[in-house]
Order: structure tokens, then sequence, then C-alpha cells
């Protein structure tokens, strides 16, 4: 005999099989990419080039929408409130993931609690540079020699306070007892143009705004703070080789969604980012672009994540830096 209890799990039953289909025709409708700087960055650039494959690995349109404001927190902010249904995800820079923890006194969000890391995208050096016309050094020894012969002390800019650039900087000059002022701009396309004028010393800057510049050889690179030295640029040294050990720096960044979002998605949006990353062609122009085009799982970003944090305590306490 069918009983009240049997005809209500069944009637539970069909009403949760939509869902269960709905999930397993994901994705349905558009997807969105929420990028937490302005358009025409390097992140916006990279993003885009990655939302032109996925369309296409995915089978749905993707659509980039750029959220800036207070150090990229306002558009992490709003990947993480976002419904966590999969149509939405957002790219996520070690300074969301762990250095702005230790910038502000308050987050709107926790990286840790808010956020579903699907993997790091790509790695992205710092490479530390001079300008030709106006500093003799030809190696980073040199310019340290340099640098603590100067009464006054050197001058170094960044994209701004508490980015990987300006905390770098910072660590460098504390590491070699050279005595440097900060000297924070918007970006890279006013950092340069102080430094070709002379107004600047020096930069530790993201090595992808800098590789015009040093191929026609206005700028000259001393050291890259990657682990190796950079693909593109054979001949300059890691900081390691430069004299300059246990500096390995990277502004890398990854994509995540809210917390909440099926792990069905996570995992088909990991797979596709697997298999776009294995192919040169996409591997060669991110590197043409000044970056390292990577594939990690969730639990390496996040081990990632939980690993540099003692650095960039650090370094953001030789900064002094805040933001509140």
């Amino acid at each position: 005999m069918t009983t009240r209890r049997t005809l209500l799990a069944a009637g539970a039953g069909l009403l949760a099989a939509p869902a269960v289909n709905a999930q397993g025709s994901w994705p349905a409708r558009p997807i969105r990419i929420i990028v937490p700087w302005p358009p025409g960055g390097s992140t916006d650039v990279l993003v885009r080039i990655y939302a032109e494959r996925l369309q296409a690995a995915l089978g749905a349109n993707i659509v980039v929408e750029n959220r800036p404001g207070a150090g990229g927190n306002i558009g992490i902010d709003a990947t993480a409130k976002a419904a966590p249904d999969g149509y939405t995800m957002g790219i996520a820079s070690v300074g969301h993931m762990v250095i702005n923890r230790y910038l502000y006194s308050r987050l709107p969000y926790d990286p840790d609690r808010d956020l579903m890391p699907v993997g790091i995208a790509w790695d992205l050096p710092n490479v530390a540079v001079v300008a030709a016309q106006h500093n003799p050094a030809r190696a980073l020894q040199d310019f340290i020699t340099w640098g603590k012969a100067k009464p006054q002390g050197i001058s170094y800019g960044s994209p701004g306070v508490g980015t990987t650039p300006h905390l770098s900087g910072a660590l460098f000059c504390a590491r070699t007892g050279i005595e440097g002022t900060h000297v924070p701009f918007r970006g890279a396309a006013q950092t340069i143009p102080a430094m070709l004028s002379g107004d600047l010393d020096f930069a530790l800057d993201n090595l992808a705004s800098y590789v015009p510049v040093i191929g026609e050889g206005r700028m000259r690179a001393l050291a890259v703070t990657s682990a190796t030295r950079w693909p593109t640029l054979p001949d300059i040294p890691t900081m390691a080789e430069a004299g300059v050990p246990n500096f390995v720096i990277s502004s890398w960044q990854g994509f995540v969604f809210p917390a909440g979002t099926p792990a069905t998605v996570i995992s088909r949006v990991s797979e596709a980012l697997r298999a776009i990353v294995a192919e040169d062609a996409f591997k060669e122009r991110f590197l043409r672009a000044g970056s390292l085009a990577v594939w990690t799982s969730a639990e390496d970003f996040k081990a990632r994540a939980e690993r540099e944090r003692a650095l960039w305590q650090d370094a953001v306490r030789i900064s002094g830096a805040r933001l509140d």
C-alpha cells in the first residue's frame, strides 16, 4: 500500500529533479567575470584573453565587467556577494587573497570564507629596473652600491600603496640597507615617464608593463623576482642570482567564484582552464604580454595563499602601509 509518507518522499524527489537537471545544463546563459581593476590594465587584458578561450570551451558567452576601486576590494566584494549559481566569477590577486587583510583593519569580504578558488591563472613577477640614461648601474649589486652612496637615499615608484611593487620596493630597501622613499603613482603609465625623465631612481614593478621599454633599451632590467629566469629575458638574473636571496615574489592572480557555487561548476571551469593553458599558442601569447599562464588546482591556490602570508605580513609591516 502506498503510504502518505511514500507519496511525500516521491513528491520531494520530483521537486528536486529540476534543480539537478538545471545544474546539469550549466551554462545556460552568459557568464560574468568581474575584474576589480579599470579597463585596459594588465589584469583586464589578460582576463579578456582567457575569456575569449573560455567562451569556446564552455559554450557560453563571457561578459567581462570592470568594477574598480578601493584597491580592488569593490570588485572582489561584488564577486563574493553574487548569487552562487555559477554565472558570476571574478579574478582575485595575491593582494585580495593575502595582502589586504594586513593593509585594512576591516575588509567587506573574508577571502577564506566568501570565495571559492578555481585555480591560479597566471604568474607575473616584478622586475628591478632603472632608466638607462640616468643610472650607471648595469647589475643589481652596482645599483645597491650606488644607492647606499646617495646622501638622501633613493626614490622608488609603484602603482599605489600596498601593491606588490610598493611592498617589494620596501622589502628590497630593508634587505639591502638602502634608504628608500616610496613614490606612489596610479600605474606604470605614470611611473615609467618619471623614471625616464630622471625624477625617479628605481622600480620593482610588474614585468608586463616594462617589457616594451626594456626591449627598446630605455630601461635596464637588473633582476627578476621569479624563482627562475624569465623565458623572454634569459640574460636577466633572478634576485637570488643577483645577490639578494629569498626574494621570490609574484603578482599571481586566479579565478574565484562566490562561496556556495556548485562543485560541478568549479570542476568544469578548472578543467577548461587546464586544457587552455596546455596550448602552446596560448602560453606564448601570455609570455608576449609579460606573464606566465599557469594552471593549479583549487587546493594549490589555497595552499599558496597560506604559504605567502608571512612574507606579505612582514612586507606590510616594513613598509608601514595602512589603508583604512
